[in-house]
């Protein structure tokens, strides 16, 4: 499959309304694609490359929106449930865009990380993951982080099993010890958005989404736009962000 490179869009002004950008975490949980391929009489497989080819536009629109992090859900570990040819479809497609992106990626400033198990990963896969860590290791413009075969209570799990050799104990270095195990990293989630009208975090990012403003959206990802990531950059740029303290007005 031929897929054109990414070229990351440059910054556009945001509505005056709007307060100034600053250096945001944006999660996304990509549902959808099984679902809007069916609806068009499609194999799942066509949803998922569609899905793709969103996720490549949708990378390129983030950094001009002030996004500096951005995860995507790519394979949860609860998916190894569905038929094993899909899994397989899903992986393969994980492993072409690695091989044909990499390059893209260095060019753009662009730091790919994987968060998840590598264990049942195809070696090729782990292989080509582990390259192309290496080589985008860099990027400073977008940090892009694709969670395969993830699940944040197992995460967390392990994370708890390593913790009781740490010697300062807080929830800071707890998250250190977290961060250690998903090897991409460990940060607070300002704004997760979900596609296809299911409202639930389904075992994604729970620590880090403690203070996170969640957008759920009936609209399945391969429909998803870049405009769609701007408008629901600007809805969180209208949330009052309070993090359980009364807002400014009132404790004034």
């Amino acid at each position: 499959m031929h897929m054109a490179p990414i070229v990351l869009q440059q910054p556009t002004a945001l509505p005056q309304e709007l307060p100034p950008r600053r250096s945001l975490h944006v999660a996304i949980i990509s549902d959808g694609n099984g679902r809007w391929a069916t609806s068009r009489g499609l194999p799942r497989s066509a949803g998922h490359r569609a899905g793709a080819q969103t996720a490549r536009r949708i990378i390129a629109a983030a950094p001009g929106l002030g996004i500096h992090t951005l995860t995507l859900f790519a394979l949860s570990s609860a998916n190894w449930k569905r038929p094993p040819a899909e899994v397989a479809g899903i992986l393969r497609l994980l492993h072409e865009y690695l091989l044909t992106e990499t390059s893209n990626c260095m060019a753009e400033g662009v730091r790919l990380s994987i968060i998840g198990r590598r264990d049942r990963m195809p070696s090729t896969l782990r292989d080509a993951v582990a390259d192309a860590e290496a080589a985008t290791a860099n990027g400073t413009r977008l940090h892009l982080r694709l969670a395969i075969d993830y699940s944040a209570r197992e995460a967390i799990f392990h994370a708890a099993c390593r913790f009781y050799k740490v010697t300062k104990l807080s929830s800071d270095t707890f998250g250190d010890v977290l961060s250690e195990v998903l090897r991409g990293g460990s940060t607070d989630v300002d704004l997760l958005i979900r596609t296809g009208g299911e409202q639930r975090l389904s075992d994604f990012l729970l620590w880090e989404c403690a203070f996170a403003e969640f957008v759920f959206l009936t609209k399945r990802w391969p429909d998803f736009t870049a405009a769609d990531l701007e408008s629901a950059v600007q809805e969180y740029g209208h949330r009052e962000r309070t993090r359980g303290a009364l807002p400014d007005a009132i404790a004034g």
